[in-house]
């Protein structure tokens, strides 16, 4: 067989597993594995493990674990809902207020954590019951937080940032001075579809649904100031880190520890959580997402190997080539490429599987590797908020059951339109993401 026919038999394995529902991590080491006793010397499997350890054995892998236990500590004691308390006060008159405090939120906690599960799970646990006892509708509810989540991996510090930078050499720095304005700006316009969404339907009164609870609330200047202490300790934290990375006077897990341990003594002094009871459901859930996450990352190591080994990504590069796709044909199609494989498989293992094979074509079309780090990063966004993986709408799943998937689905609609869009824009105007790191580098 030919490194054609192999690719076909390699690409239909993988289909076949992940969608039997088998773990992704498990899924991918199995092809590899199956593939490397049928079709590689028995001298690969022998070293299996240092292949996989070779893979994993890169520094700035240890940020990731230090970025999810920043989350987690936040996430899992009063800190999130002060951070969520204080928006709000200061943005409740707005049209769709409590929305925007969300969107507001989501976006604070994303540039502590870099995780999409971690931000929309902390903020959805307040947001969604909150906008739905003052009448937002439960897929408005739902979608706002699933989507304002997913700004986890685009607003530094972000997971797959680090990822991309490690798989196509790339400055992590760089990464993720590119993703704040982009992240800032999907923000915004998150915020204004919240805005004019309330503005159009109007709050849901007891006439229409008696169960609708409609709260008036009102805060004076004082309640205003006295609440922002309370997110200062937020923005000390963010200070730091993003001194210490684009200062240049630490690497980004030198960075993600400053932040972890920073994170850690505010929520043990300020927050009173010093108890074994309190740290230990912290830390086992850091735990448990890192290992996830980790296994993900050393099997889609293993299972480009094999690719490679195989030539299965040389065969898909050179029949990419010669397709003589103009530059944003082949753009376009590398992106449906993705937003296809968003269907079944999670950001992490796209970057691992996926950039190696499109990334020589890419650079050969002159297009700049952190500017499309960025925009892959956009289309993923898109995979987590849609079936059937849709992390996000499973979080929002288990923080509000009662609100059915197609609720879901149809509340996070207008926010993928908002990305495809966005990600045309960006396309128009790469500057929105190179310039900020152009002026620093």
């Amino acid at each position: 067989m030919g490194p054609h026919d192999i690719g076909l038999l390699f690409v239909a394995a993988t289909l076949i597993l992940l969608f039997s529902g088998m773990p992704v991590a498990f899924a991918l080491g199995s092809v590899s594995v199956g593939f490397m006793l049928v079709f590689m010397p028995a001298a690969n499997i022998q070293g299996l493990a240092d292949t996989m350890y070779q893979g994993m054995n890169n520094f700035t892998l240890l940020a990731i674990p230090l970025f999810l236990l920043m989350g987690e500590a936040i996430g899992r004691t009063r800190a999130a809902s002060d951070l969520y308390e204080t928006v709000y006060r200061w943005l409740y008159k707005l049209p769709g207020g409590l929305g925007v405090a969300n969107v507001v939120g989501c976006s604070i906690f994303a540039a502590m954590c870099g995780s999409s599960t971690a931000t929309a799970a902390a903020i959805g646990a307040m947001g969604v019951p909150e906008m739905r006892k003052r009448g937002y509708s439960p897929g408005l509810a739902g979608g706002l937080i699933a989507a304002g989540g997913t700004l986890g991996i685009l607003i530094p510090p972000s997971i797959t940032f680090i990822l991309y930078g490690i798989v196509v050499e790339q400055s992590i720095g760089k990464l993720f001075i590119a993703g704040i304005v982009p992240g800032v700006l999907l923000s915004v316009l998150f915020a204004l579809w919240v805005i004019y969404k309330s503005h159009r339907d109007g709050r849901m009164t007891r006439r229409n649904n008696p169960e609708v609870v409609v709260v008036n609330e009102s805060f004076t200047w004082r309640d205003r100031f006295t609440s922002l202490p309370r997110i200062l300790p937020f923005f000390v934290i963010i200070t730091i880190v993003m001194i210490a990375l684009y200062g240049g006077f630490a690497t980004p897990s030198e960075v993600a520890g400053v932040g972890a341990f920073a994170t850690m003594v505010m929520v043990i002094l300020i927050y009173r959580c010093y108890r074994w009871s309190e740290l230990q459901p912290i830390l086992l859930s850091t735990a448990k997402e890192s290992c996830m996450l980790m296994m993900i990352i050393a099997m889609a190591f293993l299972f480009t190997y094999v690719m490679s080994y195989l030539y299965i990504s040389q065969e898909a590069t050179q029949w990419l080539v010669d397709l003589n796709l103009s530059k944003w044909g082949y753009l376009f199609w590398i992106d449906i490429l993705i937003v296809v494989l968003g269907f079944f498989l999670p950001p992490v293992a796209i970057i691992l599987m996926v950039t190696p094979v499109v990334m020589p074509g890419l650079i050969a079309h002159g297009f700049d590797p952190i500017w499309f780090g960025v925009n892959m990063t956009i289309v993923m966004e898109m995979g987590l908020i849609h079936p059937p993986v849709g992390l996000n709408l499973f979080v929002i799943q288990g923080i509000a059951p009662d609100i059915s998937l197609k609720d879901l689905m149809w509340g996070v609609t207008p926010f993928i339109v908002i990305m495809l869009l966005f990600i045309v824009v960006i396309s128009i105007f790469p500057q929105i993401a190179t310039w900020l790191p152009n002026v620093f580098f």
